[in-house]
């Protein structure tokens, strides 16, 4: 029985993975679009002078940092998205850096600004007590997620590789929360309709929750080995298998 060469093994593993990380990025896309179309409506009603109303006074009232907010937070979550993607880090470092680059800022304008609205904008009444459970949710996450950014940047620049993909992973899981929340809250709102005070902060902390474990999951298990490559001449050489394969410790 013939044995398949070791290239083509070699590609049909690269192209497996690399769909695969295909498929991960369109996912991590698809958990931002609610947000994004959420964002861009909001942009809008702003843009165009919308009527005011309760849900709206607020940001209307002071519009710059609900617009940073947005703004930053689509940036980071969709263009972060190809970040993850191994093989284009790979094949396109240049632009690796300069995205990374441009996501530091938007990262922390989003964090900052969710920090500033809590702490400043009229809550709506869903929302509870401004240092409430979900009011000091909101401060906690917004500030790991800024330290998560600004730690990242410090280990890449120490040339710290697996600390600043940490990093990046831990601030990126806490900003796609809102997608995460979308996901959280659909059920209950088909169920039983419109969560109280109480029932919101556990699904908005849950959507938070939710993404921090799976990127602590993420980070902590280990990459697949990569098949080695087995020197062209190799088969049908005893002695060169012997040598190609490493050396048992008795």
């Amino acid at each position: 029985m013939s044995r398949p060469a070791p290239e083509a093994t070699i590609g049909a593993m690269t192209n497996t993975s690399s769909r695969a990380e295909w498929r991960a990025t369109a996912g991590l896309l698809a958990l931002s679009a609610v947000p994004v179309i959420a964002g861009s409506a909001r942009l809008t009603e702003l843009a165009t002078g919308a009527e005011v109303t309760p849900a709206n006074a607020r940001f209307l009232a002071v519009p710059l940092p609900v617009v940073a907010h947005i703004i930053g937070a689509t940036l980071f979550c969709v263009l972060g998205a190809f970040q993850f993607h191994r093989g284009l880090r790979r094949r396109r470092p240049r632009w690796h850096r300069i995205t990374g680059r441009l996501l530091v800022p938007c990262g922390l304008a989003a964090a900052g600004s969710g920090i500033w609205m809590t702490l400043y904008y009229p809550l709506p009444a869903v929302d509870g007590a401004r240092f409430g459970v979900l009011g000091v949710s909101r401060l906690a996450f917004g500030a790991v997620m800024a330290a998560g950014i600004g730690w990242s940047v410090v280990a890449i620049r120490r040339k710290d590789i697996v600390s600043h993909r940490a990093w990046m992973i831990r601030a990126y899981a806490i900003g796609q929360g809102a997608g995460t929340q979308v996901l959280t809250h659909l059920p209950w709102v088909l169920v039983a309709g419109q969560p109280g005070v109480g029932a919101r902060a556990v699904l908005m902390n849950a959507g938070w929750v939710i993404n921090v474990v799976v990127a602590e999951w993420l980070i902590r298990r280990r990459p697949a080995r990569p098949a080695r490559p087995v020197s062209r001449g190799s088969y049908g050489d005893p002695a060169r298998v012997a040598a190609d394969r490493p050396a048992l410790r008795g």
